[in-house]
C-alpha cells in the first residue's frame, strides 16, 4: 500500500485507485434556492462520502484569497459581490478519484455548456450563478480545505 501525503490530505493508492479528499462550495444561489440536499445527493449517489459540512457567510478576505487567480479579470467585482451576497455551504468529500469524480458530477462552469444531468446543467442559471464550486486538482483541494477548515 502506497500512501501519498500533501498538506495533511491523504491520497491512498489501492490497486491503482486513489482515495482523495476534495472541497465543494454550494454558492449563495444554491442555498437561497434550497438546493443543498439535492446537490449533496448527487455526490452520495456516486459513492462519495461527506466528511464535513459547514454553513456561513464568507469574508471578502477569504474570497480574495480563494479567487486570487481571477483578481485581474473584468468579472471579478461581480463574482465577489455575488459570493458575499449570502450564505454558502462548504463541504469536504472523499472517495475514489474524488477530485475528477466531483468535477464530472458538477459539470462545466457555464451551465449552458454543462453536460446534461450535471449539477450546473440542472441548477445553474448563469456562468456566475452556477450554484457550486469544486476543487480542480488534488493540490487545490488541499489548499482550499486548509483555507476553509482551519
Amino acid at each position: 500500500m502506497n500512501v501519498l501525503k500533501k498538506k495533511k490530505i491523504c491520497r491512498l493508492k489501492l490497486e491503482e485507485v486513489f482515495i482523495e479528499k476534495t472541497l465543494v462550495i454550494i454558492k449563495p444561489d444554491g442555498v437561497r434556492r434550497q438546493l443543498i440536499g439535492k446537490i449533496l445527493q448527487h455526490f452520495e449517489q456516486k459513492n462519495l462520502r461527506i466528511l464535513d459540512l459547514k454553513m456561513g457567510v464568507l469574508t471578502k478576505e477569504q474570497l480574495e484569497e480563494h479567487y486570487q487567480h481571477l483578481k485581474e479579470r473584468p468579472f471579478f467585482p461581480e463574482l465577489l459581490a455575488y459570493m458575499l451576497s449570502g450564505q454558502v455551504v462548504i463541504g469536504i468529500l472523499e472517495g475514489e478519484d474524488a477530485v475528477d469524480s466531483v468535477r464530472k458530477i458538477v459539470g462545466a462552469t457555464n451551465p449552458l455548456e454543462a453536460q446534461s444531468g450535471t449539477i450546473r446543467a440542472l441548477y445553474g442559471t448563469s456562468q456566475t450563478e452556477n450554484v457550486i464550486h469544486a476543487s480542480d486538482s488534488v493540490t487545490s483541494s488541499a489548499d482550499e480545505i486548509q483555507r476553509f477548515f482551519k
